[in-house]
């Protein structure tokens, strides 16, 4: 993969999940502040716990940082997958997001 195409790919990813924070807000009361800079997004919960995305281009790899742990994403066959095999990375965000605001929240690919 080109820097060109991960740029791309990630882009798209991280606006993704600012798209469904902003849906998640608009149709809950899980009251997810998203704050970008740059490469990076921070998701802080009304319990003050948060979930930071963010890219790391010379690795081609988006990283999820979590109270449950960190992960590390690459592009394969169409999906952000774990690079430890642990699966594709909007379903970790949901779950991860779910444990953090104590209910269901769903996030996807826009």
């Amino acid at each position: 993969m080109t820097d060109p195409e991960f740029m791309s790919l990630a882009e798209s990813l991280l606006t993704s999940v600012e798209l469904a924070c902003d849906r998640i807000n608009d149709e809950s009361d899980a009251d997810i502040d998203n704050q970008r800079v740059g490469s990076m997004i921070t998701l802080t919960f009304a319990n003050r716990s948060q979930i930071i995305v963010n890219l790391q281009k010379p690795l081609h790899e988006v990283w999820l940082a979590a109270k449950s742990g960190g992960y590390h994403y690459r592009w394969h066959e169409g999906a952000w997958q774990d690079t430890k095999g642990a699966g594709e990375f909007f379903a970790a965000l949901s779950a991860n997001a779910s444990a953090q605001a104590g209910f269901p929240l769903t996030f996807s690919a826009a």
